[in-house]
């Protein structure tokens, strides 16, 4: 047991570094002139909107908590807990991405180097905060539990229901906010993004904190949370002798956290000046300390154990190894510099129309990789060392998720600092600094989601691994496809992603539309406003938005709670089994290609207003922003969304699974 106290150290210690991250930002300088005010909104409306999202969430989280006390009052806790620091993880992203963005922009005004430094720091708080309060909500959890199990499937379905909200009620907000404010400002007025005229300006550079950042941060500590849990559980249920499956994965986290805060240092520009190129590096530096770290620590603890210790360290490197590919061949669909992006922007001579079906053609195309390589890690990890090795592949792809999410939450930051740049009138110069970290940003929050959209995947199949391991009687497998429950229940799964979709895409569509009307209203009714000489009503963009956003987050969020308990109790376990792989099947698909299309489609746009096709203004930007518009929920809404709805399913699954055996 006294290894236990190794995550617990690491995680304060961890906590501990990001403080001092904290005070280097804090001692930054800020922006003044305009900018004061223009930071002070954004800041405002973010707090604001998260003050009423976790209000609304804590009424169902009450209710839950009082259900689960009839399982248990230690899953009842666990529960707390875990909804606790998930939205702990959310907020803290939310208040570092909304205090680092001005200082970025005053950065700017240095160099690129200068900025870089303070937007990727900015972003790594948020990464080593999520997986930090991630290893210790685990580890001293099951610490102060002696061990108990259950309660620690209460602890990931509480860290579940807080991530489901935020994805949704998060990327409802900032889309709606973006889609209104580029459907008036850039196609009907002709101004520019982040246009200080535009009402809508302030909800969307708001979106870009409650979404990118708060609902990924709460997304990431979810995954990582229930992945760990999920192979602490198999451990334990196929070595009930061995105590060492059980605390490995912490072990593992343990040590990859500590790779990603050294990692973090090589984050630096090169000669060339690429951005992107020093993004990679601290992600190399990472990927490769954790693959020489993990051995010794394998071979410690697994020595004389059922399985050979060089079979697990092999399962390890296999999720390193889909990490890394998932990073390349997501980037190679959404990077201006690489021939899918440049596609769409070549259908967009050709009209509005062209530009999405190209968009859409090329969102189902990139599912075929990313799907291809799970497959064949899957197998391989399961060849090395069975279930078991395919979830220590798991916790190995997300063992790196501190300096992943650094890299994501680095994109948010830059975006407002762009916005603060434009609204504010700083010169030109900074603004070419910030839309190139910006340009960058897009990329690195599309190859992020494809890594988080592929390791919530394989954590399904981890958590659908235990909850067969808790129905198949005497080694018997209970879900074989001659029985009818099977079959339907793989096909209820299977609609499941795409009816939580189409709700997203819905209220995106509906509350953006309010947002049009807003905003045309204001330059209709409002004297100088498109001259520049009065100021907008930025509050009634917010006002919508958030009332929307809070609005329409329920009945999709509560679909993974309710519908695995229906399913369950009404069809039986079998069924409840089908309808966990239907919908990781379809997840998985519906994922990527939401995501993937809708940032291909962002930087097709972006490659157009570098100069090609026309530039700026051509008929062929129009149509790449119509496309943009279409994408925007597609890879910050709906796609986003799918990777808690799959978790939340399976943890609900694997809660209720002692009242259907």
């Amino acid at each position: 047991m006294s290894l236990i106290y190794f995550p617990i150290i690491v995680s304060l210690f961890a906590i501990v570094f990001v403080y001092f991250l904290a005070m280097q930002i804090k001692k930054a300088p800020v922006a003044s002139g305009k900018a004061v005010a223009i930071t002070a909104a954004v800041q405002e409306g973010a707090m604001s909107y998260l003050k009423r999202q976790y209000k609304t969430i804590s009424i169902v989280g009450v209710v839950l908590f009082i259900l689960l006390f009839f399982l248990g009052w230690k899953i009842a806790i666990g529960f707390l807990i875990g909804a606790v620091l998930s939205g702990l993880s959310g907020f803290i992203g939310m208040i570092v991405s909304t205090q680092a963005n001005t200082r970025v922009a005053e950065a700017a005004k240095k160099g690129l180097a200068k900025a870089l430094d303070i937007s990727f720091k900015g972003g790594l708080i948020t990464g080593l905060m999520v997986v930090s309060l991630g290893l210790l909500a685990v580890s001293g959890y099951y610490f102060l539990t002696k061990g108990d199990m259950e309660a620690l499937v209460g602890l990931g379905f509480g860290a579940s229901l807080i991530s489901v909200f935020a994805r949704v009620g998060g990327g409802i907000y900032t889309k709606a906010a973006d889609v209104g404010a580029d459907l008036v400002g850039k196609v009907e007025k002709g101004i520019p993004e982040d246009d200080p005229r535009n009402p809508a300006v302030i909800a969307d550079q708001v979106g870009d904190n409650v979404g990118d950042c708060a609902g990924m941060a709460a997304d990431i500590f979810e995954t990582y949370a229930v992945t760990t849990v999920a192979t602490m559980i198999l451990g334990a249920l196929l070595f009930p002798r061995s105590p060492n499956f059980v605390l490995l994965p912490l072990i593992l986290g343990s040590v990859a956290i500590l790779a990603s805060i050294i990692g973090s240092f090589f984050v630096r520009l090169g000669a060339k000046k690429s951005i992107m190129g020093a993004m990679y590096k601290g992600l190399a530096a990472t990927v490769i300390l954790c693959a020489i770290a993990f051995y010794p620590v394998i071979v410690k603890l697994m020595a004389g154990q059922a399985i050979s210790a060089n079979r697990l360290y092999f399962s390890t490197l296999v999720g390193l190894v889909i990490a890394i590919e998932m990073f390349v061949i997501t980037e190679y669909y959404t990077s201006k510099d690489y021939g899918p992006v440049k596609s769409i922007a070549k259908a967009s001579e050709t009209g509005h129309a062209t530009n999405i079906i190209r968009g859409i053609g090329l969102g189902m195309q990139s599912t075929a990789y990313p799907v291809l390589l799970i497959a064949f890690g899957t197998i391989l990890s399961f060849w090395l060392a069975g279930i078991y090795g395919v979830a220590l592949a798991v916790m190995a792809m997300l063992s790196i998720s501190g300096i992943v999410v650094g890299v994501d939450a680095y994109g948010p930051i830059t975006d407002n600092a762009g916005g603060i740049a434009e609204m504010s009138g700083m010169p030109e110069e900074v603004r070419e600094i910030t839309d190139a970290l910006d340009a960058v940003g897009n990329t690195t929050k599309a190859v992020t989601k494809g890594y988080a959209i592929a390791s919530a995947g394989l954590a399904a199949l981890v958590l659908f691994s235990a909850y067969s391991e808790k129905v198949n009687v005497g080694g018997v497998s209970q879900f074989v496809l001659n029985d009818p429950k099977v079959i339907a229940g793989l096909l209820i799964g299977g609609l499941l992603p795409y009816l939580f979709a189409s709700f997203l895409m819905g209220a995106v569509g509906k509350t953006a539309g309010k947002v049009v009307e807003e905003v045309r209203r204001q330059f209709k009714n409002i004297a100088g406003l498109m001259e520049g000489t009065a100021k907008p009503e930025y509050g009634k963009c917010v006002d919508i938005v958030t009332k929307a956003a809070i609005k329409e987050m329920m009945i999709p969020a509560l679909i993974p709670i309710v519908a695995p308990i229906l399913v369950g109790f009404i069809l039986g376990p079998q069924a409840l089994g089908g309808l966990l792989i239907g919908s990781i099947i379809t997840g998985i698909f519906v994922g990527v290609s939401m995501t993937t299309g809708g940032a291909a489609w962002d930087n097709a746009k972006k490659y157009i207003e570098g100069g090609a096709y026309g530039g700026k203004g051509s008929f062929a930007h129009q149509a790449a922003v119509t496309g943009d518009t279409v994408g925007d929920p597609y890879k910050d809404t709906a796609g986003p969304a799918i990777n808690p709805m799959i978790k939340v399913l399976n943890i609900v699954a694997l809660l209720i699974v002692a009242f259907l055996v």
